[in-house]
């Protein structure tokens, strides 16, 4: 009788200590993100962030700036069900029925479909004035409940005690067929079912690690207490307890300590045919929950074929071409990321928003191209330092990335296309055997016009059939004041840099999870999220882009991310300071000498004339970094050298190209790209007419 009674006593206060510490925590939480909210409402044009939002006001939800549609499936399981019981505990004898029968409850935070979010959107107006009469009453209901929190604490204690020693009591005599326990069993297995699909997401952020952590500890000090509690009232049974340590200890027992970072562990997955275990490797990456995902996971996860190629350029960097193939098709597509992105960017959208999908069902062979610049610096050269893996600029990018991959493309597509379809080799003697079309962003943009222009000038063959560039970047004259600040501030400072810093990164593995743990809490908590893309918008000239929604993306994960050299920024602040297309500055004439054979670096758009193939040039209203002024710029030394160029415009930011579902942007790319012959003999006839027409205004 006394060990069931310390039982119950340990149990409750157990649970009390549980409740007061995660009331704590989410109180806490709740007041950064209603502060938050108070000062997105003071600064200049971001009022309406919130709008749509219910319940930001004191209670975080999950319905933050958007992530991608891959990443949307699951939301944060451990957060989510403790802000759910304390939705339940303040609500006075409310039940679990609030979160799963009302679709139109003001508490409705399960995951937002795209037809809810209209849904939603339409009701905001109708619910405003509520909306502003409750969160003074909540406001007020949240003083009293601090206040009055001791007395219910303290009072909680005996009446959980007595509660517990009488269901427990009862048990026995409780009727099996009782209406009250069949509806409790109902609420918990919809509550249990609830929890095991939150509990899917893949991550969690630094306030659901810290959530865990305390229950973890709590768990863990009350197991001590309660194993001791046992040993003084049950002598007989702690020493029995011993004796059984002893014999398992002097049974020659062993434990094998191998790699602590990877485990193997049996495992089985349902509905397959051969049910039996299987092994299956565990890392502590996993147990540090954090999204890690490739490109790979997420093409394959999506159903897609996948292949990776390993570059390796002139000048030894190891470069990752990744490929959705169709071996048997003669149309090809290359995908060229920007600064700080990757290949990831163009299948961030899911099936339906991502270029690259929409490409391959269009019939193209898809390959996704990487700069140089990752953390883990992938060079033949394994003890290569960090200062001489970053000694790049946009020149290698254009001269050595881009040349290596595209050469890589045709020796694969030439000898596939050949082994399967023998009779091109008549077909095409002189010519390629497929045509290769590359949509490129902001830098690589820059770089792929750079490396048609070079491939020209040494005579060389490019490849390329259409030039798809989205806010291509090359010509920053025109930007905003704090891009202005940033240059002058940068180019003042380059020389006191260079040494220090070699490139532009996180460094560490922790602060790289820290980072993908944080852009998890951003979701989960919309007004402190809204904060911070308010401030990352200003710190890049006020572009509307989805910036926290970028950090969620898993290439910034703890093992590595894309990252951008000093030479890079330094080449983008001359072309800012020049106000022209331009290759990389030594900084002497001697030097530029050397690589150039001239003082000054080349001006990439004099050589204009040079681009033989049809360029489309898209640029956004409401970019901030690449302003369309400056992609028009593009367009009109491109006219002027008669190159066959397009111009258009749509109401996207910078990232909107990319990383925003935007049908209509797929829709222009893919009928662009549709403008190209697949016919072998018609292309290597227009290649020929249009060399003839380009050489009297290129000698």
């Amino acid at each position: 009788m006394i060990q069931r009674f310390v039982d119950n006593v340990i149990a409750v206060t157990k649970e009390s200590v549980k409740t007061f510490t995660y009331e704590s925590l989410n109180n806490v939480v709740r007041l950064i993100n209603g502060i938050s909210a108070l000062l997105l409402t003071f600064l200049p044009g971001k009022a309406n962030i919130l709008e749509g939002i219910h319940g930001w006001e004191l209670r975080p939800t999950f319905r933050g700036p958007r992530f991608p549609r891959w990443m949307e499936n699951g939301v944060s399981s451990f957060n989510h069900f403790v802000h759910e019981l304390s939705v339940d505990s303040d609500s006075d004898g409310s039940n679990l029925d609030y979160a799963y029968g009302d679709e139109d409850s003001d508490y409705d935070i399960s995951p937002a479909s795209p037809s809810s979010q209209c849904s939603r959107a339409s009701r905001a107006s109708s619910f405003s004035k509520h909306d502003r009469r409750w969160s003074w009453w909540m406001w007020i209901r949240y003083i009293f409940f601090w206040i009055l929190f001791p007395a219910r604490f303290l009072l909680g204690i005996p009446v959980r005690i007595l509660q517990l020693s009488y269901s427990r009591s009862s048990k026995a005599s409780a009727a099996p067929g009782s209406n009250e326990a069949s509806q409790t069993i109902s609420k918990v297995q919809i509550l249990k079912d609830h929890i095991v699909h939150r509990t899917t997401d893949r991550r969690r952020g630094v306030i659901e690690d810290l959530h865990l952590a305390i229950e973890i500890f709590i768990e863990a000090i009350f197991d001590v207490v309660h194993k001791a509690a046992h040993f003084v009232l049950s002598p007989s049974v702690a020493f029995k307890t011993l004796s059984g340590w002893c014999s398992l200890s002097s049974g020659g027992v062993q434990y094998s300590h191998g790699n602590d970072s990877e485990v193997t562990v049996p495992t089985a997955s349902l509905g397959e045919n051969d049910p039996a275990l299987k092994e299956r490797n565990t890392s502590f990456q996993h147990s540090l929950n954090t999204d890690a995902r490739t490109c790979q996971d997420v093409i394959t996860e999506l159903g897609y074929p996948y292949e990776a190629i390993h570059v390796i350029t002139n000048d030894g960097y190891v470069l990752l071409l990744e490929r959705l193939p169709r071996r048997d098709s003669r149309k090809a597509v290359y995908l060229q990321h920007g600064v700080f992105d990757s290949s990831m960017g163009w299948v961030s959208n899911g099936v339906v928003g991502s270029p690259a999908f929409a490409a391959y069902d269009q019939g193209y062979d898809v390959f996704l191209g990487n700069f140089r610049g990752l953390v883990s610096r992938e060079h033949v050269n394994k003890n290569i330092s960090s200062r001489q893996y970053w000694q790049y600029s946009i020149n290698e990018h254009g001269t050595q990335d881009i040349p290596a991959m595209i050469e890589k493309i045709h020796q694969v597509k030439t000898a596939e296309l050949k082994l399967s379809q023998p009779d091109l080799d008549e077909e095409t003697n002189d010519g390629q055997p497929y045509k290769l079309c590359a949509i490129c962003h902001s830098l690589g943009g820059a770089a792929v016009l750079m490396y048609v222009i070079t491939q020209r000038i040494e005579e060389k063959p490019h490849r390329l059939s259409r030039l798809v560039l989205l806010s291509p970047a090359g010509f920053h004259g025109d930007s905003t004041f704090m891009f202005t600040i940033m240059e002058h501030v940068f180019l003042l400072l380059a020389p006191l840099l260079a040494p220090l810093v070699p490139g532009f990164y996180i460094p560490t593995r922790f602060f790289r999870m820290l980072l993908n743990k944080l852009a998890r809490d951003f979701h989960n908590y919309p007004a402190v999220g809204g904060l911070v893309q308010t401030l990352m918008s200003y710190f890049v000239g006020g572009d509307s882009s989805n910036w926290v929604g970028v950090l969620g993306l898993p290439h910034y994960n703890m093992n590595d991310m894309p990252g951008v050299s000093f030479r890079v920024a330094l080449h983008l602040a001359q072309m800012k300071r020049a106000g022209k297309f331009r290759m990389f500055d030594y900084g002497s004439a001697s030097a530029n000498m050397e690589v150039y054979g001239c003082p000054e670096p080349f001006d990439l758009g004099e050589y204009y004339g040079l681009i033989d193939v049809p360029v489309d040039l898209v640029a956004g209203r409401k970019d901030k970094v690449i302003r369309p002024s400056m992609v028009r710029k593009h367009y009109k030394l491109m006219k002027e050298s008669d190159v066959d160029v397009s111009y258009n415009e749509f109401e996207y930011a910078h990232l909107d190209f990319t990383f925003s579902h935007r049908e209509e942007l797929l829709a222009y790319v893919m009928s662009r790209l549709l403008l190209v012959e697949p016919t072998p003999k018609q292309q290597s006839s227009q290649k020929a007419v249009k060399l003839k027409k380009r050489t009297p205004a290129t000698s």
